[in-house]
């Protein structure tokens, strides 16, 4: 399955990319001039070498992959959390080293561009239709490696459940302990899913859907753990406590997702 890139095409681009990095640099060195002498293999290797060097000195690395959002149909507000990934994103960069993208991509249930994210976030507050083709396009998403995060935004429960079983009929949620490795990556939470927004009184609860061992789905509900990645200030409530929270929390289940 193609998750992020075709593996043939990423090193012929990068080939060329290469050639064109060394070129430039041959002539920012020796002047225009210089493009009469033949550029072998050989006498590209040091110039590559040397903007290789010169990469890890500055620190910068061209962003490998993206978080992507889930737009799905049935009116709901597949939307919401406007700035919530982004600032996921940046945290996870700066705290566990992961290299995405700085915006996230939207993309379609039914879509095969689904498979260029490893890890998709859902959210919303209303109602969510799967239509057959987009069931059996993210089952074969989760099942061949990707990995979706459902964040209910108050609301949304009694729409996806039901869209769920028409993507794992035989499976159904089961709300994972405490102690489960998914609380306890880079950030400990010993209790389990932390309360970021308060609705009505209800306790967080952390859900998955697992496959031959696997979680493929993780649905946060009574939490709304993306609202709390947002702008500091999007609601009235938000506390720099509650956010940070909430973003190492974020950070954890990426970290969980892409290392299981």
């Amino acid at each position: 399955m193609k998750l992020i890139y075709d593996l043939r095409a990423t090193i012929y681009n990068l080939g060329k990319s290469l050639k064109r990095i060394a070129v430039s640099l041959w002539v920012l060195v020796f002047g225009p001039s210089a493009l009469n002498f033949k550029l072998s293999t050989f006498n590209l290797l040091p110039l590559i070498l040397g903007f290789s060097v010169l990469v890890s000195l500055t620190g910068f690395n061209a962003p490998t992959y993206k978080m992507g959002k889930l737009k799905y149909s049935g009116g709901g507000d597949w939307y919401g959390n406007r700035t919530a990934l982004p600032n996921l994103i940046e945290f996870c960069n700066k705290n566990i080293n992961t290299n995405f993208a700085p915006d996230e991509g939207i993309v379609e249930v039914g879509s095969a561009e689904l498979y260029n994210f490893p890890f998709v976030y859902m959210t919303g507050h209303g109602n969510v239709i799967f239509n057959d083709q987009e069931a059996a396009n993210l089952r074969k998403y989760l099942i061949g490696g990707g990995f979706l995060h459902i964040d209910d935004n108050y609301g949304l429960d009694k729409f996806i459940r039901p869209q769920m079983k028409k993507v794992f009929p035989e499976l159904s949620f089961v709300e994972l302990p405490a102690d489960h490795k998914l609380y306890n990556q880079k950030f400990k939470f010993p209790a389990g899913l932390p309360k970021i927004h308060e609705h009505d009184g209800k306790r967080p609860q952390g859900f998955a859907l697992i496959w031959q061992g696997r979680v493929v789905c993780y649905y946060t509900y009574e939490c709304d753990l993306g609202n709390g990645w947002e702008d500091y200030g999007t609601y009235p409530s938000d506390t720099q406590e509650s956010r940070t929270k909430a973003l190492k929390m974020g950070a954890n289940l990426v970290q969980y997702a892409l290392t299981q």
